[in-house]
């Protein structure tokens, strides 16, 4: 008997029938992702630890048996306390009594993770593009239209709906979905708003995977098929030394102007620092393989697991599907809108197509830029040009996000 009543179907039919079907529910859900990232490939490296971390957190379980105590971290109560006097006393108790991804969850909590991906990330890109062309910046820039708007668009919607009623912390959080970065949205989140960082987790882990679906109908919406098939001119050849150069001149402007940046964009620019200097290949090597990839299931599997049914299954996790949909859509909108401006004063040698790819989904939005492109112009080759506007969309975001944090964080 003691056996029995330990099991999770005892645990399950003990439940109350709405908390039953709120399990069930999220059962059903974590399966339904697992199929979109092994089935439809959609961004499978980070939704796939996500889905899975949602399934076993919300598989019926004893409290004893719990590799994952989510409502230590996404109830605001007890989340605050991670930022008072009592930090240590929290830390302390998480270590004693915790859980396996409790654990491994402090890494999300206390910042570490986010900050650590874009190292590996800095480390696998490219600055050249963007060097070569630095209007490109310029569009990386016009692609955040998205992150206010959403910001904008959740305070009123807070205001008009109180069941749903997000803050200023919280629409911040949401806003930045719309930089179509996930670790900048996570690193967001769990200082602002911990409680919804799972449904804020799936929402921009999901559309980064969507967006050759999202943008291509917005693109041919903006453009004509004379601009998309502008051919634009081959970009000249950066010197080691300017890419040696910009990473660490990007870091002190950053430091200077968002200290609260520096975090991510420091870290970015160090592992790009690795990659172009060619004096430590090991530590370029061990960033963009090993060290990314242990970070990656480490990030995706916690986040997942804080995907609890009482905090995924409510009206604010439906308003942040629709808000992220629609910051991704005006992040699109605000680039192709400033491709458009370039392509006009430049008299038709900036392709607006490039615009699109200022959202910081590296390399995937570039791709798209090149495909919707060379459908209009097989010969036109487009990818190189897009890369600029989409690395610029990288640190972009991750100003975007250190003015929210220099706002709103207390």
């Amino acid at each position: 008997m003691s056996f029995l009543n330990s099991t999770g179907f005892a645990v399950l039919f003990s439940q109350p029938a709405i908390d039953m079907v709120k399990t069930i529910i999220m059962i059903v859900i974590a399966c339904v992702l697992l199929y979109l990232a092994i089935v439809k490939k959609y961004e499978p490296l980070l939704l796939l630890p996500i889905a899975f971390g949602m399934l076993i957190t919300n598989l019926p379980m004893m409290p004893e048996q719990l590799v994952m105590h989510a409502d230590r971290f996404t109830d605001p109560n007890v989340a605050n306390s991670f930022l008072d006097q009592d930090k240590h006393i929290i830390i302390q108790n998480v270590i004693a009594n915790g859980g396996l991804l409790d654990l491994l969850y402090l890494g999300v909590k206390l910042g570490i993770y986010p900050p650590l991906i874009f190292l590996g990330i800095g480390a696998m890109t490219d600055f050249g593009p963007l060097i070569a062309n630095p209007k490109s910046i310029l569009l990386g820039a016009a692609a955040q239209l998205g992150v206010f708007f959403a910001f904008l668009f959740a305070l009123i919607l807070g205001a008009a709906i109180p069941s749903i009623g997000f803050d200023v912390n919280e629409a911040a959080s949401i806003g930045i979905i719309g930089g179509a970065d996930g670790p900048t949205a996570i690193y967001v989140t769990k200082t602002l708003a911990p409680h919804l960082l799972p449904a804020i987790a799936v929402a921009a882990y999901s559309y980064m995977a969507l967006i050759p679906v999202i943008q291509p109908p917005i693109m041919k919406l903006m453009t004509t098929k004379k601009t998309r098939a502008i051919k634009m001119e081959q970009l000249r050849t950066v010197s080691q030394k300017e890419k040696i150069v910009f990473p660490i001149v990007v870091t002190i402007v950053v430091a200077l102007i968002v200290p609260d940046a520096l975090s991510l964009v420091g870290m970015l620019m160090l592992g790009n620092l690795f990659k172009e200097t060619g004096v430590v290949e090991r530590l370029s090597k061990t960033v963009q393989n090993e060290l990314c990839n242990i970070i990656t299931i480490f990030l995706g599997l916690t986040v997942g697991a804080t995907a609890t049914a009482d905090g995924f299954l409510n009206a604010q996790t439906i308003g942040i599907v629709v808000l992220g949909l629609l910051a991704f859509c005006f992040s699109t909108f605000g680039g192709l809108l400033l491709g458009n401006i370039m392509c006009f004063l430049t008299k038709g040698k900036v392709n607006p197509l490039i615009g699109s790819a200022g959202v910081s989904a590296v390399p995937m939005a570039a791709r798209v830029s090149q495909t919707v492109g060379q459908k209009e112009n097989p010969s036109n080759f487009l990818l190189m040009h897009a890369m600029g506007p989409n690395v610029a969309g990288v640190i972009g975001s991750a100003v975007a996000a250190g003015v929210f944090l220099s706002m709103f964080a207390k």
